[in-house]
């Protein structure tokens, strides 16, 4: 039996309760598909502040890139919210992507079928929506050069830099085209380019590497006009590939498309491959949510279909993913939610609300069907 080794960071907040559902089902997947996981835990984010006094240890870094993939829950929340703090959770991020070499954040968007009333989104308007947004991570102004503002009022001041280099723009773009050409061929580039001089040598960039797919189609968007659109044509993207902050903007308001934060998962990767795979870093997109922590009533089907990712993607099991991503629609599609999914007004809709464990209950129970339907004894006259 394979073994496969997955550094987990639980988080701050709702983290531990996601991250410990997603494991739970990988290992039901693992049991059915004849391979175990071999899960390591670190201390990172506010609780690594409060235990360590730094957001992520050297030692935690180290294993986390020794393992071949990571699952992340979140990190923050108010007890460590200071922007003026020295040690900030979010510099646990900065660190894992910079350090492990993440330079590409994927976040697929599509819609539940089951779910389509629980988007903001007219129905009609969601019919088709299949993207994948790819964000750039380790450049930008996240990453340039900033001065703070001085402390007297009335003559504050502070800047902060956008920088790209042509080689970081082309990675990242090379890998959305190469994305598209395992989907329906298109990718929307999107900049600043009217008024930033990085995204008109990103739009250079773009337009020199789509001479090398010519079975690609390249199109430009402004990041402005683009936040329109995906409200208003959703369906038409394909691969939206972007800077760092557009991305980080854009992937949250897309987010919604799907009806809930609690939905989506999102994969960090970099160049490194294992023996298994891509490395690379796996988590939902919602955050901490500290408010609703320890209560059982997080969503954690963003986590679950992270860690599907992550057995695709770096550990080469496209088996139990489908398996998982399977499991996770069907129970969607027999009438099982989390609280941010259902209406409590509503008495007569026929669902069955429940809490994170009760959802992943549903969804292990689910894998469990599967396999029961797929074994010979379940198939008349198998032998």
């Amino acid at each position: 039996m394979t073994t496969y080794r997955v550094a987990t960071i639980p988080g701050d907040g709702v983290g531990p309760e996601v991250v410990a559902a997603a494991r739970r089902v990988v290992d039901v997947a693992g049991a059915r598909f004849g391979f175990a996981v071999d899960w390591s835990e670190h201390v990172v984010g506010g609780a690594a502040i409060d235990a360590f006094g730094v957001a992520i240890r050297d030692e935690d870094l180290a294993a986390c890139g020794a393992a071949d993939a990571i699952l992340l829950g979140a990190v923050g929340g108010p007890t460590w919210s200071d922007p003026n703090a020295a040690v900030r959770p979010e510099q646990a991020l900065f660190a894992l992507r910079g350090g492990l070499g993440l330079y590409a954040n994927l976040r697929p968007v599509s819609v539940q079928p089951s779910l389509a009333t629980s988007s903001p989104l007219r129905p009609e308007l969601l019919a088709g929506v299949d993207m994948v947004i790819v964000r750039e991570l380790t450049g930008g102004i996240y990453f340039g050069d900033r001065t703070e503002a001085s402390p007297e009022p009335g003559a504050r001041a502070a800047f902060d830099t956008l920088p790209y280099a042509e080689h970081e723009i082309a990675r990242i773009v090379r890998l959305a085209f190469d994305l598209a050409r395992s989907r329906r061929g298109s990718v929307t580039s999107v900049d600043k380019a009217n008024v930033l001089a990085t995204s008109r040598l990103w739009r250079r960039v773009a337009d020199e590497i789509a001479v090398e797919y010519p079975d690609v189609r390249l199109s430009h968007q402004l990041v402005d006009s683009c936040a329109m659109l995906l409200i208003r044509r959703p369906a038409d993207f394909d691969v939206i590939v972007t800077e760092n902050l557009f991305g980080d903007i854009l992937s949250d308001e897309a987010s919604v498309l799907a009806g809930s934060l609690g939905l989506l998962p999102s994969a960090s990767l970099g160049e490194r491959r294992t023996e298994h795979g891509q490395f690379g870093l796996y988590e939902p997109i919602h955050g901490s949510a500290p408010d609703i922590a320890g209560r059982d009533i997080a969503n954690p089907i963003g986590t679950i279909l992270s860690a599907a990712m992550l057995l695709r993607t770096s550990l080469g099991r496209s088996d139990a993913a489908e398996a998982i991503e399977t499991a996770v629609a069907r129970t969607l599609a027999d009438g099982w939610r989390t609280a941010d999914l259902a209406d409590a007004a509503d008495a007569a809709d026929g669902l069955v609300v429940v809490g994170t464990t009760g959802f992943t209950t549903a969804v292990v129970e689910a894998l469990d069907a599967a396999a029961g339907a797929a074994s010979p004894a379940a198939v008349p006259g198998a032998a």
